[in-house]
Parts: C-alpha cells; sequence; structure tokens
C-alpha cells in the first residue's frame, strides 16, 4: 500500500464539465475546445482594416455587463471551423458556453484589487450576457414552423404590447422537509419552469423516518433571479398578404434587454424559437400533452426605425455637413415643398401646409408646468378626387412615425387606447391605439367627417393637450400622444356647395375646428386651361410609371425624411422680438375683420378665429425656421406664416354664400325679385312645400338657382324657416 498518499498532483483540463462514459466524454471535450475557442474570439478579434484593435476586449472593459457580437464577425474569425453552425444549431447550448468565456476573459482583464484585508484579491464579475446580431435578412413570422424550433431565428415586426418585469427564478434553492437536506437546481432559460426531483437522495439511517415521495420545498429568498419581461411582436402591415390578420409572436427577454423596448417600435430580433406548456390552454387541447406554443426568446435587439429614438448619433458626419449645405441655399423653403408629393399637381399652399406639419413648431414648457404644444394639425376639406387621401398617404410614407386610419372603421378606443383583459393572468392592461402609437410622428385619419361624433370627441384632449387620460376598469394613466394630425374630409353634401353658407359645408363643430391650425378649402374647380394641363400631368405620370429612367427617388423619399428627422432633433426656434409684435398687430387685425364680418352678417363665422389661431400663426413660423435649420423665426417666416393662414383657414371662415359675396348688381337684382315673389306668393304664416313654391315661381321666368338662393337669404335674416326636413316652408312675421 506505500506510496499511495505520496504527494503528486494530478490535474486534468476538464474540471469544470461532468465525467462519464464514451460520448459524454466526447462531448465534454469538444464542448472544452469550443469554450477556448470562444474565449480566444474575444481576446484576439481583430478587423482587418484595422489589425491592433481588439473590438470585443474593449467593449468589455468599458461594458463589462453586456457584449454585443456579429455573427459574421465570428465566420471571419473562424472559417475552417463552425462557431457561427454551432450557435446557429444548438443556441441554447452553446449561448451559455460563449457567456462563460466572456465572464472568464472579462476576470481576466481585470487587474486585482485590494481586499478589506489588505491583500491583493481577484475582482468580483459577473456574468456576461451575449447579444447576438447578424447581417442576413429576416424571415416572415408565417414561415417559422417546427423545423426552426431552438435554432436561431430572425425576424421582424412592431411590439404592440410589453408586460410588466417579473423576476425569473434562474437557481432554484430547494429544501427536504423531512431531513432539512438543501439542493440547487438550475432553471431552463425563456419561460420554462425548474424539473424538481420527485425523491430526496438522503440515506434514512435506523430509527428516521425515510422522506417521503416529493419532499421538496422551495426557498424563494435564497434563489438566485434574473429580470424577465415578455413582449407581444405583431407582423409589420407591409408584410401582411392581402385579408389576412396579422400574425403575432411571444418573445421573452430577460437581464439588460427588460425594460429597453416600448411599444409600438419597429424592431428585428435575433433569438430562440422554442416551446413552452401554456398554462391555461384552450379547451380543444385540454387533452393533448405533446401540443405545445411556439415563443422566442430573444438573445438580440435591433430597433429598426432610428427615428424614434436617438438624436445625432444616427447621422454620420457627410449626411450632416449636406444637410447644413441644403440649409444654407437661399431657397430652403420652395425645394422642400418642391419635394412634398411631386406626383400631384398644383395645390402649393397644401403642399406647403404639410412641409410645415412634417416639420412641426417646438414644444415648450412653463415655470408652472404647463406644456404648449408643437405639433401643426390640418384639415383638408372638399370635393372627391383632389388627392386628398394621397397626401395622406405621402405624409404617412415620409413621416419618421406614422399611422393611417380611417374615419368610418375607427372606434374611440382604437383611436386612444383599449383596456384588454390578459388571458393567463386575468388581469387588465392598456393597449396604446393610432394617437398612442404614432406619439411623436403624425396620424393620418381619411374620412373625418364619417366619424362617429362620439368618437370625434375622443381626440379632443389629444389634439390640444396631447396627452390621453383614460379612467376604466380599476386604471386610471394619462398616456402621451404629442403627435400632428393630418385630417381629410367630404362637405356633407358629398361637394363642396357653393350656394350654401360655410356653416352647412363645414358640417364640424366648432369645438374641433379650432384645434386645427390650418383648414383648407379644395375645390375641384372646372377651368378649360388648368383641366388641360391637370390631364396632361396625369397621363404623364401614367406613361412614364414604371419606367427606369429615375432611379433616384426611393433614395430622394429617405432622404427628406432624414432631413426631417435631423431638423426636429436638432433646433428648437423661437420667435424675435420684431417678429412677435408684428404677429401681434395682425392677430388683432384679423381679430377686427372677424367682428365686423359677424356684425354685417348677423351671425358668427364657421371657422372661429381664437387665441389658437395665433398659437397656429406661431407654430407655423417656428416650422418654416426649422426648415433652413435656424434657431430663430425672424418676421419673413412669420409674414409666410400669415400668408399660408390666410390663404386657408381665413378664405374658409369667408367662403359660402356669406352676406352677398361676389355678386354683380344684375344678381343682386335678379334676387331682390325673386324675394318679393316669394312674399307675394306666401303671407306671413302660410306653410308651403319648397319644390312646389320653386316649380311656381320658375313658370314665372325666374332661375331656379336665383329663387334658392333668395331663399338661403331669407332664411338667414329669419323671414323664413324650414320644417320636416326642409321640404316645407314657413314665412315668419
Amino acid at each position: 500500500m506505500s506510496g499511495w498518499d505520496e504527494g503528486a498532483v494530478y490535474y486534468s483540463d476538464q474540471a469544470q464539465f461532468p465525467h462519464g462514459g464514451g460520448a459524454d466524454q466526447e462531448q465534454a471535450k469538444s464542448r472544452h475546445t469550443v469554450l477556448r475557442k470562444f474565449k480566444e474570439f474575444i481576446r484576439n478579434f481583430a478587423r482587418q482594416n484595422e489589425p491592433n484593435v481588439f473590438p470585443y476586449r474593449e467593449s468589455l472593459i468599458q461594458n463589462p455587463k453586456f457584449l454585443l457580437v456579429n455573427l459574421s464577425d465570428l465566420l471571419t474569425y473562424d472559417k475552417d471551423q463552425d462557431l457561427r453552425d454551432l450557435l446557429r444549431k444548438n443556441p441554447s447550448d452553446y449561448l451559455p458556453l460563449f457567456e462563460t468565456a466572456a465572464a472568464e476573459v472579462n476576470a481576466n482583464l481585470k487587474s486585482r484589487v485590494a481586499g478589506e484585508t489588505g491583500e491583493m484579491e481577484e475582482p468580483q464579475t459577473g456574468e456576461v450576457q451575449i447579444l447576438l446580431k447578424s447581417d442576413e435578412d429576416p424571415v416572415s413570422m408565417r414561415s417559422l414552423g417546427a423545423q426552426y424550433i431552438s435554432k436561431l431565428v430572425k425576424i421582424s415586426g412592431i411590439t404592440i404590447a410589453a408586460s410588466r418585469t417579473k423576476a425569473k427564478a434562474t437557481y432554484v434553492h430547494l429544501v427536504c422537509k423531512n431531513c432539512k437536506n438543501m439542493k440547487v437546481v438550475p432553471c431552463r432559460p425563456g419561460l420554462g419552469g425548474a424539473i424538481v426531483p420527485r425523491s430526496c437522495d438522503h440515506v434514512a439511517q435506523m430509527g428516521e423516518t425515510p422522506c417521503p415521495i416529493d419532499p421538496w420545498i422551495v426557498v424563494p429568498d435564497r434563489s438566485k433571479y434574473v429580470d424577465q419581461q415578455t413582449l407581444k411582436l405583431q407582423e409589420n402591415p407591409e408584410d401582411v398578404p392581402t385579408g389576412e390578420l396579422p400574425r403575432n409572436m411571444l418573445l421573452s427577454v430577460d437581464r439588460y434587454l427588460v425594460q429597453t423596448i416600448v411599444p409600438g417600435t419597429r424592431l428585428t430580433i435575433m433569438g430562440i424559437y422554442s416551446i413552452f406548456q401554456a398554462a391555461k390552454s384552450s379547451t380543444n387541447h385540454k387533452g393533448a400533452v405533446a401540443v405545445r406554443q411556439p415563443y422566442i426568446r430573444v438573445v438580440g435587439i435591433e430597433e429598426t426605425n432610428e427615428a424614434t429614438r436617438g438624436g445625432h448619433a444616427n447621422f454620420t458626419t457627410e449626411e450632416i455637413e449636406e444637410f447644413k449645405k441644403f440649409a444654407s441655399e437661399g431657397n430652403v423653403y420652395q425645394n422642400i415643398c418642391s419635394k412634398i408629393a411631386p406626383s400631384i399637381f398644383g395645390h402649393d399652399n397644401v403642399k406647403k401646409a404639410v412641409a410645415c406639419l412634417l416639420f412641426g413648431g417646438s414644444r415648450k414648457t412653463l415655470p408652472d408646468g404647463v406644456k404648449l404644444r408643437g405639433d401643426i394639425n390640418v384639415l383638408l376639406l372638399g370635393d372627391p378626387s383632389t388627392a386628398k387621401s394621397q397626401f395622406l398617404k405621402f405624409v404617412e410614407k415620409t413621416a419618421p412615425v406614422a399611422v393611417y386610419t380611417s374615419g368610418k372603421g375607427s372606434s374611440a378606443a382604437g383611436l386612444t387606447a383599449s383596456v384588454i383583459r390578459d388571458n393567463s393572468t386575468r388581469e387588465f392592461y392598456l393597449e396604446g391605439g393610432a394617437m398612442v402609437l404614432a406619439d411623436g410622428g403624425v396620424v393620418c385619419i381619411d374620412e373625418f367627417d364619417k366619424m362617429r361624433p362620439e368618437d370625434r370627441v375622443a381626440i379632443h384632449e389629444a389634439m390640444e393637450q396631447q396627452t390621453i387620460s383614460i379612467a376604466k376598469a380599476g386604471i386610471t394613466t394619462v398616456l402621451n400622444s404629442r403627435t400632428s394630425v393630418l385630417a381629410a374630409a367630404n362637405p356633407p353634401s358629398g361637394r363642396y356647395d357653393d350656394l350654401k353658407t360655410a356653416q352647412d359645408n363645414i358640417d364640424l363643430q366648432t369645438t374641433i375646428l379650432s384645434r386645427f391650425d390650418l383648414i383648407f378649402i379644395v375645390k375641384d374647380v372646372r377651368m378649360f386651361s388648368q383641366d388641360k394641363i391637370i390631364a396632361a400631368h396625369i397621363i404623364k405620370v401614367h406613361a412614364s410609371a414604371n419606367a427606369n429612367n429615375d432611379p433616384r427617388d426611393p433614395k430622394e423619399d429617405n432622404w427628406l425624411k432624414k432631413y426631417i428627422q435631423y431638423s426636429r432633433t436638432t433646433t428648437q426656434p423661437r420667435l424675435s422680438d420684431s417678429a412677435a409684435k408684428l404677429l401681434q398687430a395682425n392677430y388683432v387685425k384679423i381679430r377686427q375683420e372677424m367682428r365686423q364680418q359677424a356684425n354685417e352678417s348677423g351671425e358668427s363665422t364657421a371657422v372661429p378665429i381664437t387665441v389658437r389661431q395665433l398659437e397656429a400663426i406661431v407654430r407655423l413660423s417656428e416650422s418654416l425656421a426649422k426648415m433652413r435649420l435656424s434657431n430663430v423665426a425672424n418676421e419673413n417666416d412669420v409674414d409666410e406664416a400669415i400668408t399660408l393662414f390666410n390663404n386657408s383657414t381665413m378664405d374658409a371662415a369667408k367662403s359660402g354664400v356669406n352676406q352677398h359675396i361676389n355678386l354683380t348688381p344684375e344678381m343682386a337684382n335678379e334676387i331682390k325679385q325673386a324675394e318679393s315673389q316669394i312674399k307675394r306668393r306666401m303671407g306671413i304664416g302660410s306653410h308651403l312645400s319648397e319644390r312646389r313654391l320653386i316649380d311656381d315661381l320658375t313658370r314665372m321666368g325666374l332661375n331656379e338657382s336665383t329663387v334658392r338662393r333668395a331663399l338661403i337669404i331669407m332664411h338667414q335674416r329669419d323671414e323664413v324657416e324650414y320644417k320636416r326636413e326642409r321640404r316645407v316652408i314657413v314665412r315668419k312675421a
């Protein structure tokens, strides 16, 4: 027996892997080589153009919490071996290895620190989370099938809901209730649980009661936890096949990815396609043990639209140079307006307004905490086929964040926010509607006049205060909706009727009209010369639609989008003193004109001119300054803003047969004649059908439209009254 306790030291390189026979040993060996390779990769990887810069080592020193690894770097580093393919095929096995490697490298990179006793100790290093990214194209959510389970996949979409953060155990601490034996069981990552053994491995001694089946009790306080959150990812609208509902996918994110994503963000994610047993499966799957729900365990997130977040980081220096050069040219305003909806002919004022809406004014926070909105709201009202919806579609494509909805199909909850009950936890949560998802962007509402009045009231608060208050189902909260609204509507009769007053044509409440900064009445004017030009333009657009002679268009669109985003993040213009004085004088003058007009016609205008309209002109001036990337709005900006305001809202306020607008003396004479005939035909207090009265007077040689005008004017003066849905006329005293 001599020699068995001699002091020889034996060591093995495979110490951290469990021993086992044959195949297990092979696997352990290969895992160990892979671990070594990962460590070498993090330490030694350098790009070809910079051979002495080690990006992963540097980023670990700067941020030891997580490490963002590009899969293409793994491929370039290790051409013969298949580190990348191993990660692709077995991510759940090799990602933890990669994280172990990163943690070990991190520990080696740290220098020793003095401990409490003064001795040099190894520094404490935590875990490192590995985040992956790759340059390949994402796959469609619909093509994810059984063949992808536990493989690495890349998909893109929009997050529609985010749960609250939960604590997920990584190691569960167990205690046997009989013999107080301790055991630590690892938890499966993602939405999987821990597998608790059925029996205790303590061997009962003489006189002890043996441990029963299922003796383990979980000790929550001693278990280890990480943060976890679940997101819901919905397909991008452009990827949904016609006539189908968008699919959504459950995502699980943990550790440092938690709470980095807000609903409404467009994402591209890398993750492991996994399955879990749903807690409350539907009734028809009650007996199906083998049926599992798929979800994706996220190992890397990229935000697709840089527009929502971030300031200058997203622009290269060349781009910024180009933007500044463009802004320093003399005619920036005209250049930008020419880039707005180039396929639409004419409508210059509408294009200017849309340009202002895209750039927006500046938000202001007053010392007492009151916030003033900086977003511009525009209403386009008018005849069919005047390219209103095309403007809306253009803005949806060009604005950094935009949501397009149609008035008839939108409810109040869909526009603001709805309270939804979660199926698994049975608790209520909020899901933001169109106005919340477009926070920081534009909401385009088509068919605005077809909305139900109670739904239209829901967006009052969103348009002025820019918040949405919810108090239902025990949830009381305020959501931000800092959005511009671009709405398109038709008059009640379908076409804009010049014989009617402005009130009858614009059939919207004063409360909502005053919230629009600019109101355009878009008429389809029949003029021979103009019709000829428009027809030529439209035929040219159709003829050259698919010709490849203009390859720069998508880049041009993208350029405008980037320029808008850059100017919105960098400039916050304010009015100069001289511009403020000019604006003040003009506003007082406009109010005076409106008062005068109201006195003459005996009724108030359909479009109110209030302090909100003064703020509107301020916002317009600021947005014009933003286009030049200037921080001061000068007198020229104010002049242009007032011109734009006069051409839109003021024209709308004065339109229609208000008092006797644009009447020639002959017409006025004819109308007077018609009035006297109506008075002779109808005694005071008598009833007569409108149709019959018009027929009688046309037989006497009067023009029908003249008679109708005379009736409208008499109705305005309160001499006649309509009854029975305007079919019967009653003459009043």
